[in-house]
C-alpha cells in the first residue's frame, strides 16, 4: 500500500520504491533464549517464522539493498548462543536476495559489532537515502531529511469484539516538526507490541499519537484511519 511518494508498506517491511531499498526494523532475535534463562519455555519457531515471512516481501520488491532498521539482537549485555546463530542465519539468507545488507544500530545492539563483521556488514547509526533518514528511533537525529523513518516503538493495534481479541502490528504515518515520520512495527513474531490506541505518546518523536493514520497489517494492509477516531470516548 502506498502511503507517501514512491514509499510503500509491503507486509512488514517498508519499500523505498525510487531507491530500491527494503527497511525492516526489531527482530529481536535471541528473545526465545532470554525467555529460557528466566525459566519460560516457547517453542522455538521465530526465525523460521521470519525467512517465511521476508521470503514473500522478497518475491514481490527485489530489493538492491535492505537495511536493518534496528534491534536486529534482543539481549543488551552479551551475545546469547542462539543470536549467534539466528544472525548469521537471517544474515546469509539475506545476502542471498540483495546487493548490499546495512544493519542501523538499535538500542539492543549495543553487541551487534562482532556478528556483523562475521559477514563484513557494514554497521551504522542512522542512513540517509535520498531526503529519507533511517534511524532506530530512540533517540533524536539532527536532519535536514524530508521523512524520518524509525522502529523501536513496536505499535500495534487490539481488536476487539464480544468473545475475541486479537492484537495486529501496524505502521503509524504522522509529522515531527514538519517531517514526515514513518514507524515501522516489529518483524518479531512474539513481540507484536504496544496497542497505539491505548498508548499518548511514543519514545522521542512522538508526543501525541492523535494525529497518526494507522495502517494494520493482516492478509493485507488496511488503512484504520487517524488514532484520534478510532478511540471510543
Amino acid at each position: 500500500m502506498k502511503i507517501l511518494p514512491d514509499i510503500e508498506i509491503i507486509d512488514l517491511g517498508l519499500w523505498l520504491k525510487k531507491e530500491k531499498i527494503l527497511i525492516v526494523s526489531d527482530f529481536h532475535l535471541g528473545y526465545e533464549e532470554m525467555l529460557k534463562e528466566k525459566g519460560i519455555l516457547v517453542p522455538r519457531f521465530q526465525l523460521k517464522d521470519i525467512l517465511g515471512r521476508l521470503e514473500k516481501i522478497l518475491k514481490k520488491t527485489k530489493p538492491k539493498k535492505i537495511i536493518i532498521n534496528g534491534d536486529l539482537k534482543h539481549e543488551f549485555g552479551k551475545i546469547l548462543s542462539q543470536e549467534w546463530r539466528d544472525v548469521l542465519r537471517l544474515v546469509d539468507f539475506l545476502l542471498k536476495n540483495c546487493a548490499e545488507l546495512v544493519f542501523v544500530k538499535g538500542n539492543h545492539d549495543l553487541f551487534l559489532g562482532p556478528i556483523a563483521g562475521k559477514r563484513g556488514v557494514k554497521v551504522v547509526k542512522d542512513y540517509l537515502a535520498g531526503d529519507k533518514l533511517i534511524c532506530h528511533g530512540d533517540e533524536i537525529k539532527k536532519t535536514k531529511a524530508k521523512t524520518i523513518i524509525i522502529g523501536h516503538e513496536h505499535p500495534a493495534i487490539t481488536l476487539q469484539e464480544p468473545g475475541k481479541k486479537e492484537k495486529y502490528e501496524c505502521f503509524l504515518v504522522g509529522k515531527w516538526k514538519r517531517k514526515n515520520l514513518i514507524v515501522i512495527p516489529s518483524f518479531n513474531p512474539l513481540t507484536k507490541g504496544t496497542n497505539v490506541l491505548k498508548k499518548k505518546k511514543f519514545g522521542p518523536y512522538v508526543n501525541d499519537l492523535s494525529d497518526f493514520e494507522v495502517y494494520v497489517v493482516g492478509e493485507k494492509v488496511y488503512d484504520f484511519g487517524k488514532i484520534k477516531d478510532l478511540i471510543t470516548p
